[in-house]
This record gives C-alpha cells, structure tokens and sequence, in this order.
C-alpha cells in the first residue's frame, strides 16, 4: 500500500497535466493530423487518386447509412435509460445491502439445513476468499502495467505517453481490449511524433509486445491465477469459453465465475474421492477385518 500511494502521489500530477494538455490540444493535434496525412500521403488531395476515391466512398457510406444510425439510436432509449436508472439505483440498493448485510447474511444462514451447514458456510467462505484474491490480484496488475506503461512511454519520450500507460493499464482488467487500445494509441501518436525516426517507433511497439509478455506470463498467473487457485490453461480456456457464449460480459466475468466453479469442483472431488464409489467395498471389507 505504501508503495502504491507513492507510486499514485508521484504520478498523478504528471498525469493530471498531460490529460488537460491533451484535451486542450486536440483541435490542433487533429489539424497537425491532416496536415502530417496529407504532406506524407500527397494522393489525399487529388479527387482521383485511389485513396482519395476511397475515402470518399466510406464518407458517402456514412453518409447514407445516417438515417439507419439515428433510427438505432431512437430505438435504444429505453436502453439507456435503463442504464441511468440502474446507475441512479444501484448505489442505492448498495448502500441498504451493506446496511442490512450482517441480517441477510443471518437469514440465508438460517436457511440452509442443519446437517449440512457447516459444509456450505465453508464453501461460501472459500467462495468469498477466493474472489476477494481474485480482485486483489488483478487490480495490482492493472496497477503494475499503468505504471509500466506510463514511465516506459514517458522515457522513450512519446508525447502523453503518461496518460496513454495508465489508460492502457486501467482497461487492462478487460482481456486484449487494454492492449489493443493502448498499443493502437501509442503506436498512432510514435508514427504521428516520430516518423521517419523507425527506431523510435519500434521502441514503442517493444514496450508493449514487453508489456503484454509479461502480463501473460509472469502477472496474471502469479497475481491473478494463483490467488483463484486455477492453471494459466483453464483460465485460457474459460476466457474463450465465456467469450464465445456471452461476448463481451462473457469474458469479465470469466475468471470469477470459473473460480467459484474451481471451488465447487474441488469440493466435489473431496467427497467422490471419500465415497464408496472411489475406495470400492474392498477397504470397507478390509477395515472390518
């Protein structure tokens, strides 16, 4: 914890400073843009050049597919507002649960049968460790890759490299979103400060294929893996599994949810292998003999 507030007290002024400089330059940084397109990429200015053509074409696209647009967004008034309202209740609703907790908690337990509740308050506090470890963990991974992120960028001289690092770190808690995001930014702002200059470009793209090495490595599974009690594998498998079946809430809530599966698992392997069906009648014959 110490490390971390120093870590955040000695970083934030920096990043405060280049988030504002950021927004309050982003009109001019969009000018350089065309400006760098155009001077680099001289066919954007001839009406027909191919790349002017397909430009073109993509903005007539958008164009015409605008009225499709603003219908799909008329249609999704209710979901947004669904959000607002979810947004407005659920610290509500948070705040009663945390209140109350010590009684719910009383009630589910008084609940459960009595031969058996001993059994299900062990694995629901093993439940609970498991994702309190799994937050903990990964949470320290965000951290550690923002920080990498943002002195690694800030000392190959990328201009909000600061601002981009604790960005790529802070998503990084959702699989390859945090890598791609960052690493197309960076790489967009290397090719737009530092062209011409390819070394510095490709220190750029080093630091994140060094980055997402070590996260898939040596972070996540030490951090991550071992605090849920799962092999580097089945985390693997189980981000492809919920990905494929839910989409994008699939894979945030994959490694928690594989934990919790993990620790009934494991349970239930205790019990297989404490059971008749695995020792066989002949310990039983042999314990009576």
């Amino acid at each position: 914890m110490l490390a971390f507030v120093l870590a955040i007290l000695l970083i934030a002024p920096l990043l405060m400073e280049q988030a504002f400089a950021l927004f309050n330059t982003a009109p001019a940084i969009t000018a350089e843009v065309w400006g760098f397109l155009t001077t680099h990429f001289p066919d954007l200015l001839d009406d027909s050049s191919t790349m002017r053509q397909s430009l073109t074409r993509l903005g007539e696209t958008i164009q015409s597919r605008g009225g499709d647009l603003v219908n799909g967004l008329a249609s999704s008034v209710n979901s947004i507002l669904s959000i607002v309202i979810l947004i407005v209740i659920a610290p509500v609703v948070s705040f009663y649960l945390l209140l109350d907790w010590d009684n719910l908690v009383a009630k589910i337990d008084g609940l459960v049968p009595r031969d058996h509740v001993e059994t299900v308050r062990h694995l629901v506090y093993q439940i609970d460790a498991t994702l309190a470890s799994f937050i903990r963990g990964q949470g320290t991974v965000c951290f550690i890759q923002g920080l990498y992120y943002a002195i690694a960028l800030m000392l190959a001289g990328l201009n909000y490299g600061i601002v981009v690092g604790f960005l790529a770190g802070v998503i990084s808690f959702i699989p390859y979103v945090g890598a791609l995001v960052g690493g197309g930014l960076a790489l967009g702002l290397a090719l737009f400060q530092f062209w011409g200059d390819w070394t510095s470009i490709g220190i750029i793209a080093t630091i994140f294929m060094v980055g997402q090495i070590l996260e898939g490595n040596f972070l996540t599974p030490k951090l991550v893996g071992d605090s849920v009690g799962l092999h580097p594998v089945w985390l693997i498998f189980a981000l492809s599994v919920f990905g494929s079946l839910f989409g994008f809430v699939g894979m945030l809530v994959a490694v928690p949810v594989a934990a919790m599966i993990g620790v009934l698992a494991r349970f239930f392997i205790t019990q297989y292998k404490s059971g008749l069906l695995y020792r066989g009648l002949s310990t039983e014959d042999d314990k009576n003999v």
